[in-house]
């Protein structure tokens, strides 16, 4: 009966479509065949069901190393069995005690192949009924190539008769064995399937085979044409060598080798030339055979050496297009070097990104390969110490990695921020432009952030940031990271705290770069203070047993409010230039008080609050994190 079954692999996320009883469990699972996986309809049971007993899985480790030692016995077969057929000395030799002893080896596999399962090409699931896998066996051509390519013939007669015999038809029917190297076939394709072999040494190895083979095989068939000549000396081997029938057998066989390698390489000194019409024909054949294999080589070779390298004339072409496009265009010498640099190395590094293939990969497994990589890269970086696993992994499965060449920028000052970067190796530059001239701020290292003050206040970025030397860094998505902080009250306040605790021991010459962050420090500063005098009042009120009644539903501590808005002191349609970016506060507890506060930062009272749309504001609890508030 077909049945499934399950490797017992704990919670391993690949469900094997069987059980070893008979055997090892799977060690390397890129060794394991894509034929067992099920059909896309097919109904997996998720139990473990079992094998009946007795029954070896073909993708089992040790089946498969019977099958490579095997492999050997047929290179041994093809070999023996072409010289036996022409040199017929060889058959009583030791050759002798080698082919029965090979002969014994593939009839032990004969043997074991009625135990073997096999797969239902219908539903994709192993069979291992006894009965339906003897039959399938021996109603199969298979059964009975095997039976034949592995009687022992010679040895059969001996034992019927007493007496050897040394007709041609032994030589004939050990030819028979050729059948085997269906197995070496398939022995080639399974190593060009496993990453852990070269396939361009597997495939080199393969073709090297075929071409040993071919040399071997029609220098025993021409040397089988000389010996059964009527006349040995009118024959291309008699001219050469006299009596070579009674000759050393390697001597004569070296003669039949050299002229098949001569004949192949199309190099023909002449020295041995066909004389007879029977091997003149046969010559004619071979060098039409050797056309074909010649190309069948030739393409192969052709086909690796030009795969190997694809990538560099990718990488050409590309730079190529590049260089007609900078000159198209007039672009400066230095951006034309970024460029070339940026390209170069991306080309360089893809073996290390492998973007291609990651994108294939199911989004548990990607996951599981960022949270490797970069974990500890984000768990050390300021911003992020201290909050929750649950947001670590979240941030982690978000990054995106990026390589940059030295003396290229990551980010320029006054564009949008769109992400924030944290460096996992390198160095860079933290830069400022002032009336055209360039000034060097501070340089960042491992663990690093660079952006994040542009993202967090959703300004435009500060400040230019340029790789000092090669540098990999890990990019987050300035949407992506507000939406998985949202729901994450707690961590929040843990990254404004990290934040505000960055910005007070930044250097004074980075902070006159973005001139709210003073301001913003200094009410930070004086908001402790606040609440200590709320937390005074309170207690004063409560040891008074003041009269609920009077007391308002909402808060009246300014302190407790989280909430920062930028305001401006002007009409939202009059836009927002660099002198008129607005100020960073906290949200007041009234609208009076907001008013208030415009009139200390501003100079001037206003009369209404608008939103950047127009819109008026006549509660404050309507308004969200960063919103901008016009008074006028």
């Amino acid at each position: 009966m077909s049945r499934t079954v399950m490797a017992d692999i704990g919670s391993s996320p690949l469900p094997l479509l069987f059980r070893r009883r008979s055997s090892g469990e799977i060690r390397n699972l890129a060794t394991v065949s894509s034929s067992i996986l099920p059909a896309f309809g097919t109904v997996v049971d998720d139990g473990y069901l079992h094998l009946n007993k007795y029954v070896i899985v073909p993708y089992d480790q040790r089946y498969r190393w019977w099958q490579t030692f095997l492999v050997v016995l047929v290179l041994y077969s093809a070999w023996a069995s072409v010289l036996e057929l022409a040199f017929n000395k060889t058959v009583r030799g030791p050759l002798l005690i080698v082919d029965l002893v090979v002969d014994v080896f593939f009839a032990i596999d004969i043997v074991l192949t009625f135990f073997v399962a096999y797969l239902d090409k219908s539903t994709y699931l192993l069979v291992d009924d006894h009965k339906k896998i003897a039959l399938r066996y021996v109603t199969r051509v298979w059964f009975f190539m095997d039976i034949t390519s592995t009687l022992p013939y010679q040895f059969i007669f001996r034992i019927f008769t007493g007496t050897w015999h040394d007709g041609e038809i032994f030589g004939f029917l050990n030819l028979l064995r050729l059948w085997r190297l269906w197995r070496v076939s398939e022995f080639f394709k399974r190593l060009e399937k496993d990453t852990r072999f070269s396939y361009f040494w597997t495939r080199l190895l393969k073709l090297l085979g075929v071409i040993v083979f071919a040399v071997h095989s029609a220098g025993c068939f021409y040397y089988w044409l000389a010996r059964h000549h009527k006349t040995p000396a009118n024959t291309w081997i008699g001219t050469a060598v006299e009596d070579f029938e009674h000759r050393s057998v390697w001597l004569c066989y070296t003669y039949s080798i050299y002229w098949s390698i001569v004949t192949l390489t199309t190099v023909g000194y002449g020295d041995l030339h066909a004389v007879n019409t029977g091997e003149k024909i046969f010559n004619m054949i071979y060098m039409l055979f050797n056309i074909g294999l010649t190309a069948y080589v030739i393409g192969n070779m052709t086909n690796l050496v030009v795969h190997a390298a694809v990538r560099t004339f990718a990488m050409r072409d590309a730079l190529n297009e590049l260089l007609r496009y900078a000159s198209k265009n007039r672009l400066p010498e230095g951006l034309r070097e970024q460029m070339m640099a940026h390209i170069q190395l991306k080309f360089k590094t893809a073996e290390l990104q492998q973007e291609e293939v990651l994108q294939d990969l199911p989004k548990a497994i990607r996951s599981s390969i960022a949270q490797h990589l970069f974990r500890r890269t984000v768990e050390k970086s300021y911003l992020f110490n201290g909050v929750s696993e649950d947001l670590v992994s979240q941030l982690v499965s978000d990054m995106k990695a990026e390589y940059f060449p030295p003396k290229v920028e990551i980010i320029l000052q006054n564009e949008i921020p769109t992400d924030f970067y944290i460096l996992v190796s390198g160095a860079v530059d933290l830069l400022t432009y002032k009336n055209g001239t360039e000034q060097f701020l501070s340089k960042l290292g491992a663990a690093d952030m660079a952006g994040e003050i542009g993202v967090i206040f959703n300004i435009p970025q500060p400040f230019t940031v340029r790789t000092k030397r090669l540098s990999q860094v890990v990019r987050i998505s300035h949407h992506h990271f507000k939406q998985m902080i949202l729901p994450q009250s707690e961590d929040g306040k843990i990254i404004i705290a990290n934040f505000m605790k960055y910005l007070q021991g930044l250097k004074e010459d980075v902070l006159q770069e973005i001139p709210f962050l003073t301001e913003l420090l200094a009410d930070q500063n004086q908001k402790p203070t606040e609440q200590n005098e709320e937390q005074q009042n309170r207690e004063t009120l409560d040891s008074q047993d003041a009269n609920p009644e009077g007391r308002t539903g909402t808060s009246s501590l300014p302190g407790e409010s989280t909430i920062r808005v930028i305001i401006h002191g002007h009409h939202p349609s009059e836009g927002t230039s660099s002198d008129r970016l607005g100020k960073l506060v906290y949200l007041p507890d009234s609208l009076q008080d907001l008013f208030n506060l415009a009139e200390k930062k501003f100079g001037k009272r206003g009369s209404s609050i608008l939103m950047a749309d127009g819109s008026k504001v006549e509660e404050l609890n309507v308004l969200r994190e960063n919103d901008h508030l016009f008074v006028v």
